[in-house]
């Protein structure tokens, strides 16, 4: 299992959004190496939330280490499926502890708001690999998929530790990846298409795994849509 860094693609800046430089110039900046005197110089404008504002990445993803809920996310990628960026930013969101891509490494990361910069991302080069990554951490397997014997979403109990795995957009999970998996969970739908988006089955799945685990009392860390 190789962890990969993305390199490639600018931090996620928007100017209408965010804080300017902190007020009272550098000496009043606050002390600690969590924060960035580039950022404390010049503001921040990143898609975070306010409490890791002038914080470096490598302080807010430690921080989020300290956070993560026991369950992994992964993806199929044998065909460069653009979807795996939206995939990434909801683990980011749903506090996951990592997100596993498997078949090809590259991937678009446009769709990820550079928030795998702040989520632990793995590659697999085969299902075998994958499968049997998941056998030596002791994870159960959780596919989200459509077929004759999946499981409705609302009536199934995910296993606290799990990976949940989804497969490529319009075809699903390779017979090989669904051999593997302990069970099949299909996200009940009442339109008239067949099947929804996998960046969005995947945060519907996430969410689902949340309502089963997370303890009323945890605290969650505001967010918005749509940024």
């Amino acid at each position: 299992m190789n962890e990969d860094v993305n390199e490639d693609v600018n931090e996620d800046v928007n100017p209408r959004r965010g804080v300017g430089p902190w007020p009272g110039g550098p000496e009043n900046w606050p002390s600690g190496d969590h924060w960035d005197p580039e950022l404390l110089a010049e503001g921040d404008a990143r898609n975070v939330i306010d409490r890791y504002r002038y914080w470096t990445i490598e302080a807010i993803r430690a921080d989020l280490d300290t956070a993560r809920h026991p369950f992994h996310v992964a993806i199929e990628n044998f065909h460069h499926d653009s979807n795996i960026g939206s995939v990434v930013r909801s683990a980011n969101a749903f506090g996951a502890e990592a997100v596993h891509v498997v078949g090809r490494k590259r991937w678009n990361r446009r769709g990820a708001m550079v928030t795998d910069r702040y989520q632990h991302v793995h590659h697999h080069e085969s299902v075998e690999a994958f499968l049997g990554w998941a056998r030596g951490a002791g994870l159960p397997v959780v596919g989200i998929d459509i077929t004759e014997t999946s499981i409705p979403i609302e009536t199934y109990t995910f296993p606290r530790e799990c990976v949940l795995v989804f497969g490529q957009e319009s075809v699903g999970l390779s017979p090989e990846m669904t051999s593997g998996c302990r069970d099949i969970v299909h996200i009940t739908q009442h339109g008239s298409t067949r099947s929804i988006n996998v960046g969005a089955a995947a945060a519907v799945a996430m969410w689902a795994w949340h309502q089963r685990h997370e303890p009323d009392d945890a605290p969650a860390r505001s967010g918005v849509v749509g940024d």
